[in-house]
């Protein structure tokens, strides 16, 4: 079969290649499965420079996310039937023709939701959910987040008012505002624009802001922390502008902050099954009704890896950026 590899760490433009590889069989209690779609995500970029948590062993496949069709069980797997779509969002490997996923990682996709919105179902749709209700707000409270119009960003918002929960969206250009009005995502603000604060008062009023998200790092995280009320928490999703956090000791000092991380590979797997059932649910309703939107901006096949890696970096970009096997 056809799959990406890498025999080195790199940019993932120049080292990642398609390569024929053995197509994996199943084991006990494992599913082949024929990849339809999966997204290119930035984690999956950042393993492939070794800038990751998660460091493979040389050369390496890649990839982590996808929707697919079930070919065939190994022995002991109940509850999936071969014909069947299942998506899966921690898979290493997933760019390429087929992938092996032990079964209790997949989830069947309804029918209600197409493959474009199932290839993303899980890694960021969930991380956005399990991020929202980790942070424990009741109805009415106040959250800020950064990277507004990124993809966790919008799912945030999106989930937040399903709950009830307002989110004050800082976005680093104007036409950010713009793109999230016309998704119905309001309540957003540019900081590229001297006069940000004044809006963010009129907006917020004096609500205290609970919590904030972090996704961008350097002086955005202190603009997040600068405005939260006394007590408030900061939670750090990501670092698309800098690993370094600039926070003023003032705000941590007197506000009494707290400051935690969120890594859905540390989150998941010590949440409970019936809280992972219940947020699925919650996710997968939302997209078969259209009140969540996973909008796509492109779709590559695996050879030109290097123009999805591209686009996933392009200002502006209003969708994920997939690869089709």
């Amino acid at each position: 079969m056809r799959a990406l590899v890498q025999q080195k760490f790199g940019d993932p433009a120049e080292v990642l290649e398609v390569r024929e590889v053995p197509a994996p069989r199943p084991g006990p209690g494992e599913v082949l499965v024929r990849v339809l779609l999966s997204p290119v995500h930035n984690h999956d970029l950042w393993t492939v420079r070794g800038t990751y948590g998660f460091k493979p062993e040389m050369p390496a496949r890649s990839g982590t996310e996808f929707v697919g069709v079930v070919e065939s069980l190994g022995e002991g797997v109940d509850g999936l039937e071969v014909g069947q779509r299942v998506a899966s969002g921690g898979t290493f490997g997933a760019w390429a023709e087929f992938v092996v996923a032990p079964a209790q990682t997949l989830i069947p996709v309804p029918d209600a939701i197409g493959d474009e919105a199932a290839s993303q179902l899980v890694s960021m749709p969930f991380s956005a959910i399990a991020l929202l209700d980790s942070l424990e707000l009741a109805e009415g409270d106040w959250l800020v987040q950064n990277a507004a119009n990124g993809a966790v960003g919008r799912l945030v918002a999106q989930l937040a008012a399903a709950r009830g929960v307002h989110v004050l969206g800082l976005v680093r250009r104007a036409d950010g505002v713009a793109e999230l009005r016309e998704q119905g995502i309001g309540d957003v603000v540019a900081t590229d624009d001297d006069g940000w604060r004044d809006r963010v008062r009129e907006i917020v009023g004096d609500a205290p802001v609970r919590a904030g998200v972090d996704s961008v790092g350097g002086a955005a995280a202190g603009d997040v922390v600068s405005l939260l009320a006394e007590g408030g928490r900061l939670v750090v999703f990501g670092a698309m502008a800098s690993p370094t956090l600039e926070i003023s000791s003032g705000d941590v000092i007197f506000k009494q902050v707290t400051v935690t991380g969120f890594w859905g590979s540390k989150v998941f797997p010590a949440m409970a099954a019936g809280k992972r059932a219940s947020l699925l649910g919650e996710l997968v309703t939302g997209i078969a009704s259209g009140a969540l939107t996973l909008p796509v901006e492109h779709v590559y096949s695996l050879e030109e890896i290097a123009g999805a890696a591209r686009g996933n970096a392009a200002p502006g970009r209003r969708g994920k950026i997939l690869l089709r096997p």
